[in-house]
């Protein structure tokens, strides 16, 4: 394993462990089919952490290992659209109750973080991805780009659940 991917697994777990704020319940969606949200998803907007830095190409792909556990592998080009590639493997446990809604990811041992989707399109063609902390969210897309009128959509959405959108920044997914 190269340093760098390492280090970028590490930093994925720290963003999703990081602090939790006294917030109002954080409202998922009511169910989602693992087997629908499987696959590969491209970040389109985040909320900045500091460890993605420099990232371009951000992607994460899921495959179900089973019915309650899902395979997570998140990669970017880090200092341009032809940098290294550095990827992080984890692995994502779903939340009794939550109807698959709430995840929780791990990338090492024993260090859990939160990842809840709370935004999906009927047809799973984009979700939004957040902490309850309100810290992080990650709008993810099939497709490299969305329609920005959808990306205001969804930033005024997150916005009215108290992230703070603001800080927002678009993902470079021009990749060769």
């Amino acid at each position: 394993m190269r340093t760098g991917t390492a280090l970028f697994g590490f930093f994925c777990t720290l963003a999703l462990l990081s602090g939790c704020g006294e917030y109002p319940p954080l409202e998922v969606v009511p169910s989602v089919d693992l087997e629908r949200y499987a696959g590969k998803w491209y970040e389109v907007a985040s909320l900045p952490v500091s460890q993605q830095e420099g990232c371009n190409c951000t992607t994460a792909e899921y495959a179900a290992i089973d019915g309650e556990t899902i395979r997570v592998v998140n990669s970017c080009r880090k200092g341009g659209t032809t940098g290294e590639l550095a990827e992080a493997t984890g692995t994502a446990y779903v939340v009794a109750g939550s109807n698959n809604a709430k995840l929780r990811v791990q990338f090492f041992w024993p260090f859990r973080g939160d990842y809840w989707i709370l935004d999906l399109a009927e047809d799973y063609s984009y979700a939004v991805v957040g902490t309850p902390s309100r810290k992080y969210f990650w709008i993810l897309s099939r497709t490299p780009t969305m329609p920005e009128e959808t990306v205001q959509e969804l930033l005024a959405r997150l916005q009215q659940k108290g992230f703070e959108t603001a800080r927002a920044q678009r993902t470079n997914q021009g990749c060769p």
